[in-house]
């Protein structure tokens, strides 16, 4: 394998202009290529039984479906890698909608380096794909209405980064990264606590500064909250109906942020989207998306 440095410099300078860690990008795919070639010497028996060493040839992605791509520039670091002396053209910018039969990326190299990268490449594509279209869906469904989709915790373990830029690219917005990028107090914080305003309390007391959400199941709940001077940065209805949501969003009139949550399916979106609310948090985004349908095939 090679280094980061073989990497063309306009392909890193779009990957952290994306908000991606070059060096966690290239960790991901080193450690899935290690998936794949485990033990020394790290080569495909069957690529190298079937394809001249110095044989060169060109690949084609393209989509099997219509949806929304992602990834590919993560993808095409693959190649780069795996040292197949590459060189990638006609690569749609991530985020591009696609119809079936769509080319979104060729690459040209070394045809036996080219095959053994071709599973990864599209691995991590076709998932990514798969949430900027799961998440493209959404926007969709909520278009016309104030309310923004978010993405969740719910990710691959080592993928969070990744997936999370998945959902920028389908047009949603990211939640929290990690649990120190706000404080966020669920039910069981709750009954520890005490009630949501003792709970609340105590994050401020102890991490002053940091952006608290408070989840509640009851207009109550809600009701204590706005009667605070300092009331959270943003409040989280949980298991709401839309009934109560509208409630919500009335008696709150704008002065907090407030989130739906939980038994979000996406045919209900429209309706919650009329409800007001400012967020809708989806964990199906990046916890069971299904992949989209990307094929890689050499044409020479």
């Amino acid at each position: 394998m090679t280094s980061l440095d073989d990497v063309p410099v306009e392909l890193r300078d779009e990957l952290t202009a994306a908000g991606l860690d070059l060096d966690h990008v290239w960790d991901t795919i080193g450690r899935a290529l290690t998936e794949d070639l485990p033990e020394e010497p790290r080569e495909d028996p069957t690529s190298s039984s079937t394809v001249p060493l110095d044989a060169r040839g060109e690949a084609v992605f393209a989509a099997r479906e219509a949806g929304v791509v992602a990834g590919l520039g993560v993808a095409a670091v693959t190649f780069f890698m795996l040292g197949a002396d590459a060189t990638v053209t006609d690569r749609l910018p991530d985020g591009t909608r696609v119809a079936k039969g769509d080319v979104v990326m060729r690459v040209s190299g070394l045809t036996q380096r080219m095959l053994v990268a071709e599973r990864t490449a599209l691995n991590l594509a076709c998932h990514l794909s798969g949430i900027a279209t799961a998440t493209s869906r959404w926007v969709e469904a909520l278009e016309g209405s104030p309310t923004r989709v978010l993405d969740t915790r719910k990710t691959l373990p080592g993928l969070r980064a990744l997936q999370k830029y998945a959902v920028r690219c389908g047009g949603g917005v990211n939640h929290r990264t990690s649990l120190q990028d706000m404080a966020m107090v669920k039910d069981n914080h709750v009954i520890a606590a005490g009630g949501v305003v003792p709970a609340l309390a105590a994050i401020r007391g102890g991490h002053p500064g940091l952006p608290v959400e408070v989840e509640v199941t009851t207009l109550d709940q809600l009701d204590d909250l706005l009667a605070l001077p300092d009331p959270p940065e943003r409040i989280l209805l949980d298991n709401m109906t839309d009934e109560l949501m509208t409630e919500a969003v009335r008696r709150t009139a704008g002065r907090v942020p407030l989130e739906a949550s939980g038994g979000i399916t996406l045919e209900r979106a429209a309706r919650i989207g009329a409800t007001g609310v400012d967020f809708v948090s989806v964990g199906a985004l990046t916890h069971s998306v299904v992949v989209f349908d990307l094929g890689m095939d050499l044409t020479a």
